[in-house]
């Protein structure tokens, strides 16, 4: 009998619906895991406004620190009204920020996969989104939202606010060489996206990207101005394979790329370090008015588990099965109530995790 492994995952589940869609995620990730002889142990801790509330401020020191000891942290969300009147610095958004900023979290894959039941549940046509597999890599620890300085002052009476947008080389290679490493075990097409016909920043980026392809001879590379982008997002958007771009554009078009599929709730993310350590998320956020009530959508928080395993413990076999497992659930007809139609039946947070588990060990089988 050959010997398990074990391995370290942090568990924080944050704020609004995280509490409730994190349960799931954590019981088909252990048993996925366990299908490929590997032992989860799992820590958890706390973030966002939950932290506020108990710690006096969104990333306590202990959050980071099992943070970095982990081989893997499994995010939740965080944010809600409670929290919105505090000032910019001491909001619960700051605890992701800086747990992106502590793990040097620098590139962000964000796919849009359509599930081929869903296709009717994408604002386009199904014609245009049918088999669609996007993968967006965003730089995600540079840029306009680190760049110093940056504040709000008073001048001649008025007020004037002001972010700086910098990268740096260094910062561009490495997220280019992710993106190349991807696009070349994927559909080997890479478009890079930016504005260099008005941003500086930006054509250093796009310099940078064309010197980092000179190793990458087996991916098709292309670029395109970041409003073109996403346009063609919404034209065309199965053009695109791999998409490469920075913080600030890539939080905007992932976002746009997310609706193709038809509901923020569907979408997994990754977050990973140059180690291979990663912060797996939902892109949904805390949706607090929903909270509660058994209505949350937890698929998107068990697809990242599954990128969890395929990205940090090398697991593609769990991931695969977990992905799998998803599929047929969506096959039978459940829906959670944001993906749900006419032909479908409604189901609860808990109804489609239970749903999700059991044709996971029923595929083990």
């Amino acid at each position: 009998m050959s010997q398990q492994t074990t391995r370290d995952v942090l568990v924080l589940p944050g704020d609004g619906i995280g509490p409730e869609v994190m349960p799931w995620a954590l019981a088909v990730l252990k048993r996925a895991a366990a299908d490929a002889g590997t032992v989860i142990n799992t820590d958890d801790a706390l973030v966002g406004g939950i932290a506020i509330d108990q710690a006096g401020k969104a990333l306590p020191e202990e959050t980071l620190r099992k943070a970095k000891a982990s081989d893997a942290v499994l995010f939740g969300a965080v944010g809600g009204v409670a929290w919105d009147g505090l000032p910019m610095a001491e909001r619960p958004e700051r605890g992701l920020l800086g747990l992106r900023s502590g793990l040097d979290l620098f590139a962000n894959l964000r796919p849009a996969l359509l599930f081929a039941p869903l296709a009717a549940a994408s604002s386009l046509k199904s014609e245009l989104v049918s088999g669609l597999d996007i993968l967006i890599i965003r730089e995600l620890t540079g840029g306009i939202y680190f760049g110093e300085p940056r504040g709000v002052v008073t001048e001649d009476n008025e007020r004037k606010g002001f972010n700086t947008y910098v990268y740096r080389e260094s910062e561009i290679e490495r997220i280019a060489r992710v993106a190349f490493d991807m696009a070349g075990k994927r559909g080997g097409r890479l478009c890079s996206v930016d504005k260099a016909n008005v941003l500086e920043v930006t054509q250093l980026w796009r310099d940078v990207v064309n010197e980092v392809a000179v190793d990458y001879p087996d991916v098709d590379l292309s670029h395109m101005y970041v409003d073109n982008a996403g346009m063609q997002l919404v034209r065309a958007p199965k053009q695109f394979d791999v998409v490469v771009t920075g913080n600030m554009f890539g939080d905007i078009l992932s976002d746009v790329a997310a609706m193709l599929t038809g509901s923020l709730g569907m979408l997994p993310s990754a977050s990973l370090a140059a180690n291979g350590q990663g912060l797996y998320e939902p892109v949904h956020g805390s949706a607090p008015d929903i909270a509660g009530q058994d209505k949350a959508n937890p698929l998107a928080t068990i697809l990242s588990a599954a990128m969890l395993l395929r990205y940090s413990l090398e697991l593609p076999a769990a991931a695969d099965a977990i992905e799998q497992a998803v599929d047929r659930v969506l096959a039978k007809g459940l829906r959670t109530a944001d993906i749900a139609d006419a032909e479908s039946r409604t189901v609860g947070t808990i109804e489609m995790g239970e749903a999700v588990l059991a044709e996971l060990e029923q595929g083990a089988q």
